[in-house]
């Protein structure tokens, strides 16, 4: 098979359809973009889980003087209860769940909250006033459950809170963008898809007598058809290299320029690595997408 043959004729077909080799180009470069952020979004949502799932405690919360609820009718928790429930966390039952355990007493309590809203707004409550508090860590976070089971309705236990309970609609909510983004990328995929194989059966019909006198002179099928498989090919092939340099961009410049130092709680982000790990995912996609669909394309058209 002569190569420099084959190239030439790829290259003629691009040149005589180059508003649709650009349209091709474009739907391929919007459609791969979407699939590179959904994969990058799902890999962030995955690194923020596993940081936070790390770091987060369960917080059992002793009654206070002002607590209302039903196991604090007797007003603040006693020493007794306090150390009824240390015995609980330290006994056989549970202390093979926690990978450790600290206590607030209410004055280190009371010194974080004037900490965080200032003394101002902290005065509402006098020291006495606030809560006695275990911070415990779960070797696994997924048993957080079994603390709010075991002191569920416990005299002098306020509540237990779960403190990955709160992150949990953040990643719900870049979970549902990641799905949109995926069902974006999809459709932009089945139009691209069609796109190339609508610009492959035009250029085959602008080629008819061409086409028709290498069957003639007893050109194979396969020397026929490779050319306009290397134009749907050539054409993805430029989309997804621009979908690779957008990806590589926005993280370059839309996470490690600008997100890491405007959102200060998320500590944790994709990196440049990822953004290369997406690459050889995109091009792959692009390029086995547009050879089948160049490839039944033309197929199909030799065969009518």
């Amino acid at each position: 098979m002569r190569i420099g043959l084959i190239l030439t004729e790829a290259l003629v077909g691009l040149r005589r359809n180059i508003s649709m080799v650009i349209s091709v180009v474009l739907v391929t470069f919007v459609s791969l973009t979407f699939v590179g952020a959904a994969i990058l979004m799902q890999s962030q949502i995955g690194v923020m889980r596993g940081y936070w799932a790390e770091r987060a405690q369960v917080a059992v919360y002793m009654c206070s003087a002002v607590s209302e609820s039903d196991t604090c009718v007797d007003g603040a928790a006693s020493e007794e209860q306090v150390a009824a429930v240390r015995a609980q966390l330290e006994g056989d039952a549970l202390a093979p769940l926690i990978s450790s355990m600290t206590f607030d007493t209410k004055e280190e309590t009371y010194a974080k909250l004037v900490e965080q809203v200032g003394e101002e707004q902290a005065s509402v409550l006098t020291p006495d006033q606030a809560f006695e508090v275990f911070f415990v860590t779960m070797k696994d976070p997924g048993q957080s459950q079994v603390l709010a089971e075991a002191f569920s309705g416990q005299a002098g236990v306020e509540q237990v809170q779960d403190q990955l309970q709160y992150l949990e609609p953040l990643f719900s909510a870049l979970t549902v963008a990641t799905y949109i983004a995926v069902g974006i990328a999809v459709l932009m995929l089945i139009a691209a898809t069609l796109l190339i194989g609508t610009t492959i059966r035009l250029s085959a019909y602008a080629r008819r007598k061409e086409i028709g006198i290498m069957r003639l002179v007893g050109a194979s099928n396969r020397f026929i058809q490779t050319p306009f498989v290397l134009e749907g090919v050539f054409a993805a092939f430029l989309g997804s290299a621009l979908a690779c340099a957008a990806v590589v961009a926005g993280v370059h410049f839309g996470v490690n320029g600008y997100l890491r130092g405007r959102v200060p709680f998320i500590t944790t982000w994709v990196t440049m690595n990822d953004a290369f790990l997406v690459v050889p995912v995109l091009v792959g996609i692009g390029v086995v997408l547009a050879a089948l669909s160049a490839g039944f394309a033309i197929r199909r058209w030799l065969r009518t």
